[in-house]
């Protein structure tokens, strides 16, 4: 038997070797790389929902920081009221009631949809030093009761203004404040206007309130007062009458009697003398 072993080449040997070698490290390479991007990608989408989330809903408030200057008329706002519990509606990065807690030592809250700004909001009031001041959370603003507050913040989009008003009519006090940036409330007449261009900023408190009611109010009245002179222009006591318009009405019509009576005595006396 031939104890000789069969010729070899084991050049070609490790070079085979050494390719199924590169061959399972690009695919690993491959299987790595997929993952990675998936995960990134998976990630971002998490992280940028909350973001564009706001663009899908009915009326769209979209995340856009306050400027120095409407924050400075925000607190100038602030200032002119006696409120001591503040909330923002739509906090963003919770910088104004941040500030407002900070610089006014009031307490705030802020109503913000999207979790990551809240997270960076409650971080935030902890590296100010307000954190006990402050309270931040997930809520849909539209669902936030607001009866307990003394003023109430909105930087608000023009589509929102009205509904936004009627919950604020059916929900604060009288005497709670409301400070509307960008765009005011269309019903109401506000105490005072500061800034102007887009840093506006106007302020609303119960004085406001029942002078735009009040001036309805004279509107009607003075309406009223109009018709009746018209209709009892012939009586000299037209003044004195009550605003009632049937009341008027009666007397005009009993009085021009009256005075149509003396006037055929005082022709027949005529007559007779």
């Amino acid at each position: 038997m031939s104890n000789t072993l069969p010729n070899m080449n084991f050049d070609e040997m490790f070079k085979s070797s050494a390719d199924e070698v590169k061959s399972s490290k690009r695919w690993w390479f491959g299987i790595a790389l997929a993952g990675v991007t998936g995960g990134a990608a998976v990630v971002l989408s998490v992280v940028a929902a909350p973001f564009v989330a706001p663009a899908l809903r009915k009326v769209c408030l979209p995340y856009v920081p306050a400027s120095s200057t409407q924050l400075e008329n925000v607190l100038t706002a602030l200032r002119l009221t006696t409120a001591r519990s503040v909330v923002d509606l739509g906090s963003g990065d919770g910088r104004l009631v941040i500030a407002a807690c900070k610089q006014l030592g009031v307490g705030g809250v802020g109503v913000e949809l999207n979790p990551w700004l809240v997270l960076y909001s409650r971080l935030r009031a902890w590296r100010e030093g307000v954190a006990a001041l402050t309270t931040f959370t997930t809520s849909d603003l539209w669902k936030f009761d607001l009866r307990c507050y003394d003023a109430v913040i909105i930087f608000g989009v023009q589509q929102m203004m009205e509904k936004l008003e009627q919950k604020l009519d059916a929900e604060l006090s009288c005497t709670s404040a409301v400070i509307a940036c960008r765009f005011p409330l269309p019903n109401r007449l506000p105490s005072r206007t500061i800034g102007s261009g887009i840093d506006t900023v106007w302020l609303y408190t119960a004085h406001s309130h029942n002078t735009a009611h009040s001036h309805n109010t004279a509107g009607s009245h003075n309406t009223a007062h109009s018709h009746n002179t018209a209709g009892s222009h012939n009586t000299t006591d037209s003044h004195n009458t009550t605003d009632t318009h049937n009341t008027t009405d009666t007397h005009n019509t009993a009085h021009p009697h009256h005075t149509t009576d003396s006037h055929n005595t005082a022709d027949s006396s005529n007559k007779a003398s």
